[in-house]
């Protein structure tokens, strides 16, 4: 399964290509063509020689044959000068092949790398300049709406950790509670672990608190998992607090091995077993024993 910063976004674009035009007609404005067919394909461009450029994804829109528009997608975690001689090459190839307009998207993580790979690139003929479009989640307009988020999961998923700190940030992340319960399998699950590295803790605890006040009714069994699975750290959580504070109060002094023992511990059981050994113990080591 893909887990690196580099693929989740090519991963999202192979799952829905539809993300790539809604990204361009909403984030810059361009006028691409609604409700027609949009279509991965090859992500190679062979030259005359043996050689071979290889992208990272290639969308069409309308029919395969004979598209509308051709979108090289490809994902940067930082900057590469390579990219400045390999782009404008996938653009001129793609637009070869399928004699129809050629457009470059990048991902990017965050600002400073959007900011590097949307350097405009020259390409010595005179008006010739390239100026890729790059994109990172800030850039993506927050998802409110959880009927929206379950039409284009992708979309909320992406965006959501950019916003969900923010003044919208109850809307959004009930939308992408929505967005992750209309998901199953292998993706559900990559694109919870991304929301769960990036979000903060208060956002955590801000999606929790929406799923309790919401009463959502998650569909996929991952989705039941994953929850069931991060309200028992939750407990576990108190349990190791309460414990440590039981020692507290008797005056015994607590190592940091052992502290680390009992806060990274997710046992329930082994934790209450642990909290009334607390009261009797005449030290933390003999808490363990």
């Amino acid at each position: 399964m893909p887990t690196t910063e580099h693929e989740l976004p090519l991963e999202m674009v192979r799952n829905r290509p539809q993300l790539v035009p809604t990204i361009l007609r909403t984030v810059f404005g361009l006028n691409l063509p609604e409700g027609g067919r949009i279509t991965l394909t090859s992500e190679s461009y062979a030259e005359l020689s043996p050689a071979e450029l290889r992208c990272d994804a290639t969308v069409l829109l309308d029919d395969p044959e004979t598209p509308t528009h051709g979108i090289v997608v490809e994902s940067q975690t930082r900057f590469a000068k390579d990219k400045r001689f390999s782009w404008p090459a996938y653009l001129a190839l793609l637009r070869q092949r399928r004699r129809c307009g050629a457009i470059l998207l990048v991902f990017c993580i965050d600002q400073a790398g959007a900011r590097a790979c949307a350097a405009p690139i020259d390409m010595g003929h005179p008006g010739w300049v390239l100026k890729p479009l790059t994109v990172h989640p800030g850039m993506l307009p927050p998802v409110t709406d959880p009927e929206q988020a379950r039409r284009l999961p992708e979309l909320a998923v992406l965006g959501a950790p950019a916003h969900a700190d923010g003044p919208h940030a109850e809307a959004v992340l009930t939308s992408v509670t929505a967005a992750l319960g209309s998901l199953s399998g292998d993706t559900g699950a990559l694109y919870h672990d991304y929301l769960m590295t990036r979000f903060s803790d208060a956002a955590r605890k801000i999606l929790e608190d929406t799923v309790d006040i919401k009463n959502y009714e998650w569909q996929s069994d991952f989705a039941k998992s994953h929850i069931a699975k991060g309200r028992a750290e939750g407990e576990a959580k108190g349990e190791a607090k309460a414990l440590l504070l039981v020692l507290d109060a008797r005056g015994i002094s607590v190592p940091n091995d052992v502290r680390e023992r009992v806060i990274s511990c997710t046992d329930t059981d082994q934790l209450d077993r642990w909290v009334r050994r607390a009261a009797v113990v005449h030290s933390a080591e003999e808490l363990l024993d």
